[in-house]
């Protein structure tokens, strides 16, 4: 038996087994996870700039973080 397959028995015979306010947190907890996805609530322009980001990404235009950092050492230095 897989390893996840092992861990759903076992979650499974633990809610048979707990009390009211236990299987409610972790019914909240799964609820939410299966319902909420960040990027949903994210503006428009944002996920426009993002998808921008990605294909830039993709190109091969960014710079490492070494490169931004010794551009901008200047900054950190007072």
């Amino acid at each position: 038996m897989a390893p996840t397959d092992l861990m759903r028995k076992h979650v499974k015979e633990y809610i048979d087994d707990a009390d009211d306010k236990t299987v409610q947190m972790v019914f909240a907890m799964l609820e939410a996870e299966h319902k909420y996805d960040f990027w949903d609530e994210l503006p428009d322009a944002v996920k426009a700039d993002i998808d921008v980001a990605i294909k830039q990404a993709d190109a091969g235009e960014l710079y490492s973080h070494e490169e931004v950092m010794e551009k901008y050492k200047k900054w950190l230095t007072k």
